[in-house]
């Protein structure tokens, strides 16, 4: 990548009213058939074209076609019932409904890769493709088959390598895990989270990155924000061993989050996508406001390692407020690459 401080997305931008209802997490489509497929290309078309307008230099998919980041991936899955749900406590913030694991988990077809292929046929820049990690997809389900989190996203994880590397042969230049579940469960990320993620990544040439945020900004996680105290040092867990591993990106909350910035140089030598914009808030940010969160980080990652990005999703916004998001973000980064070529 040659650009300084390429921009890019977390991941999600939201949905066009006519694909799916706005500001809605798990909202069902409003299509089907052959006019839900041209729908989502539409709507996939509509989110790159944003994105190029806003200087953004990697561009996304903005999951236009996947209903949730987590779950639309699973759906696609032997040995999980979506007819057989259970309550189970999401990241141990709220209570959620979730399929269950009844028998061997297994991927009988590729599930993103012609999506994939679209969007590499809509740019020639960089494009990126996020996919759910193991960690945080064991804690979206309720498993009756293995009985073992760990044996669970082992499977994952070699399910998660198999489509990994049909996206790689389809053109994606950086594949993201997401994991919030790292900031969750910090024991079970370090014994084995962080190694089934690599196992994700196995046999990659393409850069790989780990998402690692405070989640969509809902009610469930402003809430649990509240009770985080003034700072937010849940990185610390996770990111001497992130800073050991095999993943090349790894992207955190910054803007308007009690990170203390400094977490940062715990993962010195990686390249660190900086969320720049807040996702749980609909004020748009001035370009000044990114651009000075952009220079707070350059005090602890080189500038050819600084991505600028998002904090987390912005699915659950209105499309007015993330396009001005958008916009912040590409002109924010455009300042300070212009002070630091000069």
């Amino acid at each position: 990548m040659t650009t300084l401080l390429p921009t890019s997305t977390a991941g999600s931008l939201p949905k066009p009213s006519w694909l799916a209802e706005p500001e809605k997490l798990w909202s069902p489509w409003k299509l089907e058939g052959e006019e839900l497929v041209a729908g989502k290309q539409d709507a996939l078309r509509l989110a790159v074209e944003d994105q190029r307008q806003a200087g953004i230099t990697i561009v996304g998919d903005g999951e236009q076609t996947r209903q949730h980041f987590v779950t639309t991936f699973i759906e696609h899955l032997s040995g999980v019932d979506f007819e057989k749900r259970e309550t189970v406590r999401i990241r141990n913030r709220y209570d959620a409904s979730v399929p269950t694991v009844v028998g061997a988990v297994s991927r009988p077809n590729s599930v993103f890769v012609e999506d994939a292929k679209f969007l590499r046929a809509q740019t020639d820049q960089p494009i990126k493709w996020t996919l759910p990690g193991p960690m945080t997809m064991i804690d979206t389900l309720y498993d009756a088959h293995y009985r073992s989190r760990e044996r669970l996203a082992w499977e994952f994880a070699q399910i998660l390598n198999q489509e990994a590397r049909e996206l790689e042969a389809a053109g994606v230049d950086i594949i993201q895990f997401d994991e919030p579940a790292f900031n969750v469960f910090f024991d079970e990320a370090n014994d084995w989270g962080i190694a089934t993620l690599e196992k994700a990544t196995e046999g990659l040439k393409c850069e790989t990155a780990v998402h690692i945020c405070y989640g969509y900004g809902i009610k469930a996680n402003t809430d649990w924000k509240k009770t985080l105290g003034a700072e937010w040092r849940q990185y610390e867990e996770t990111f001497p061993n992130l800073q050991k591993s095999k993943i090349d990106i790894i992207s955190l909350e910054c803007h308007h989050s009690h990170v203390p910035m400094d977490l940062i140089e715990l993962i010195r030598g990686k390249k660190v996508m900086v969320g720049a914009i807040d996702v749980a808030s609909d004020t748009v940010e001035t370009a000044e406001e990114v651009a000075d969160t952009l220079r707070r980080a350059l005090q602890f990652v080189d500038a050819d390692k600084l991505y600028p990005s998002t904090n987390c999703g912005m699915a659950p916004l209105s499309r007015h407020v993330a396009r001005g998001k958008l916009y912040a973000l590409g002109a924010g980064a455009a300042i300070v690459r212009k002070e630091l070529s000069a």
